[in-house]
């Protein structure tokens, strides 16, 4: 059995599923660049863990020519889905989404190409459905835009592709607690996830730098809907750890990141939240 700190991924997503936590995450070698694929460790109580099963071979898959980026897997009509990052033909990274009729996999490549656009640098795609239609939502990269956004678009009901255009929600320079930086100079975003509260709020989290650390940011929608007006509310977290995502726990609330956002030296980290109905708080 493994430790969390004996674990050393970054962007660490977990699915509950018939009382196991199943946790995927990128294999932090080489900071998740040609690593081959992706593995899941199971664990009863988010203290102990299997040791690492793959339930993708991105190099047999054809798709270990660059990134292989921020796994999410998500159950959708009785199938499971995973979201990942990986580098195109054409040079640019997108969101792909693969399919398996079990957590462990393996997975298969089910989308047709990228799901994000093909003409944008495109990372950490989420999963969200909003009255039974499913929409991805992801960072366009500040590597191709200096100032990073986060966009979302609808995907078809089968996951093949995605339908409609793009829409931009913010850029990484906008939040009200960016300082602002010298002309040409990057602003990140990283690693959206969508969650709602228990009075039908919707919340969003996403990272980016605070300060020269690491942060998990929180967002939130009026009228409970990603097409309507938002706000940015103050982080919650903002030394060095992010990437996260939030999940129901056999105890309660859990916000899952990786910390520190160091090469190397990233591990799977867990705490408990409230969720306050209109926000969330780390407890």
């Amino acid at each position: 059995m493994l430790r969390n700190n004996e674990i050393n991924i970054r962007d660490p997503f977990i699915l509950t599923e018939n009382g196991k936590y199943y946790m995927y995450g990128t294999r932090a070698a080489s900071f998740g660049i040609n690593v081959k694929g992706f593995d899941v460790y199971v664990s009863d109580d988010l203290e102990n863990w299997s040791e690492p099963v793959e339930c993708f071979d991105s190099e047999k898959n054809g798709m270990n020519e660059g990134v292989n980026w921020a796994p999410e897997v998500h159950k959708y009509k009785d199938n499971y889905y995973l979201f990942a990052t990986f580098t195109q033909k054409n040079g640019l990274r997108g969101t792909y989404i693969l399919a398996a009729d079990n957590p462990l996999g393996p997975f298969k490549v089910h989308s047709r190409g990228a799901v994000t656009p093909p003409d944008q640098e495109c990372l950490d795609g989420t999963f969200y459905v909003e009255n039974g239609t499913p929409y991805i939502v992801f960072s366009h990269e500040h590597t191709q835009i200096i100032d990073g956004a986060v966009c979302y678009q609808q995907l078809s009901d089968d996951l093949k592709k995605a339908v409609g255009e793009p829409k931009t929600l913010f850029r990484a320079s906008e939040p009200y607690y960016i300082e602002k930086k010298p002309d040409g100079e990057h602003y990140v975003t990283d690693g959206p996830f969508m969650f709602r509260t228990k009075n039908g709020t919707l919340l969003m989290i996403w990272s980016t730098f605070i300060n020269g650390q690491y942060a998990e940011c929180l967002v939130r929608f009026s009228g409970g809907s990603i097409r309507n007006e938002f706000e940015h509310l103050a982080p919650i977290i903002d030394d060095d750890g992010g990437h996260g995502m939030i999940f129901e726990g056999g105890d309660g609330l859990y916000l899952t990141f990786h910390k520190p956002n160091l090469s190397g030296h990233e591990h799977p980290h867990f705490v408990k939240i409230i969720d306050n109905g209109d926000t969330i708080t780390i407890q």
